[in-house]
């Protein structure tokens, strides 16, 4: 089996990018489990055909979450392969680590796992890939000794994540870094005991360029934006016609035509009424043009990729929150934890909140989570003429 050739796995290592092959043939120097992985994986290639399988739950005391239970269908074949458990780690907010911090998590995984590692997975967390049952415990209680924590896996909330927000983008609208570390612990027990019908996730960005792709990836998207005008610097716009920008280009790529440039005078003004805060102008002349000053927030629901129903996008159902204080906070939290009880009493098993609204109606979701019904809810006119409302609701 070690000298066992990979010719389709070589072949993954051809090129200018960087390869997982390589890695993993890094680690299989000196771990007996990523050396069987390496070969399983090449046999899984020349049949085109997976080789795990779902064994049962394992996991650590008192958590339900933050372990991933793997098992290859040839044990015989691959011994070093009967439990390749998966464990998360709670990230820190933006993904900041101190060197000190990810050699500490290395120190431990070389010791109790594989060695192999992902930074990150799509779930946010930090991913280590590959250990047996009886070191999962050993491995929380060193992780826990070092200030880390575990992510969530299964049907609980995931691992909330944030965009660098402040720490390094001045279009951040609000602290993405502290709403993410503020949240992440207010929901402590929903993040490591399933609970629900399915998996929950939040992520958080500080404005509309979505650099957490929250309103494709997450059932709770929390988007930073704002609710007066542009600001508009007609110095730096000056500058940038005499760079020879072409500012009507710019002008012409909103989406709103809420922009507006005239081209004697020089001068660039916006239409505050019309504008969808969509960053593009101040993607394009970011000198020249800023986020209003009374910033928050959009909160979108509904987010998810293909499973029961199709990939869908967040639905608006709070169009501007404040997301300055703790305070601020507080009224998220409130508005999420009414959601997710209207979900939990209404959900079917495997049914992400957006399937849940999705069958049931937006108008039922709305009105039982005591949520208004606003404008910004709405995508385009309805077609359908066949849509009474409440009695009650008519009169408001």
């Amino acid at each position: 089996m070690a000298d066992k050739k990979t010719p389709q796995l070589d072949e993954l290592q051809n090129g200018q990018w960087p390869s997982f092959v390589t890695e993993i043939k890094r680690a299989a120097v000196k771990n007996e489990a990523s050396k069987d992985l390496l070969h399983l994986l090449e046999r899984s290639y020349e049949e085109k055909r997976g080789h795990w399988k779902h064994g049962g739950i394992v996991g650590v005391k008192g958590y339900g979450g933050g372990v991933i239970g793997r098992y290859t269908d040839l044990p015989e074949d691959y011994p070093h392969l009967q439990a390749f458990h998966t464990v998360r780690i709670n990230a820190p907010s933006g993904w900041f680590y101190s060197t000190d911090s990810l050699r500490k998590i290395c120190d431990i995984w070389e010791k109790r796992g594989s060695g192999l590692m992902n930074l990150h997975g799509a779930t946010g967390d930090a991913i280590l890939l590959g250990t047996t049952t009886d070191q999962l415990q050993p491995i929380f209680d060193e992780l826990s000794e070092e200030g880390f924590d575990l992510g969530g896996s299964g049907s609980d909330l995931r691992s909330p994540s944030c965009c660098v927000g402040p720490a390094r983008c001045e279009h951040a609208c609000y602290d993405t870094l502290e709403a993410c570390y503020n949240i992440t612990n207010a929901f402590q027990d929903e993040l490591h005991r399933p609970m629900w019908p399915y998996k929950s996730k939040i992520k958080f960005s500080g404005c509309a360029n979505d650099c957490t792709a929250s309103i494709a990836r997450a059932d709770c998207a929390v988007i930073g934006t704002w609710r007066d005008s542009l600001i508009i610097d007609p110095e730096e716009v000056k500058k940038y016609a005499a760079s020879g920008m072409n500012i009507q280009h710019v002008c012409d790529g909103c989406p709103t035509d809420a922009l507006k440039y005239n081209a004697e005078t020089q001068e660039l003004s916006v239409i505050a009424k019309d504008c969808s805060r969509c960053m593009h102008c101040i993607n394009r002349m970011p000198k020249a043009i800023t986020p209003g000053k009374d910033r928050g927030a959009t909160i979108l629901i509904g987010g998810k990729s293909t499973i029961v129903q199709s990939a869908f996008m967040g639905w608006v159902i709070v169009p501007f929150m404040k997301m300055e204080e703790a305070d601020d906070f507080e009224e998220f939290k409130d508005v999420i934890t009414r959601i997710w009880e209207w979900w939990d009493e209404n959900g079917k098993t495997r049914e992400r909140i957006g399937e849940t609204i999705y069958r049931l109606g937006m108008s039922k979701f709305l009105t039982e989570v005591g949520l208004p019904a606003v404008p910004q809810m709405v995508y385009r006119p309805r077609a359908n003429p066949y849509v009474f409302w409440p009695e009650d609701e008519i009169k408001k």
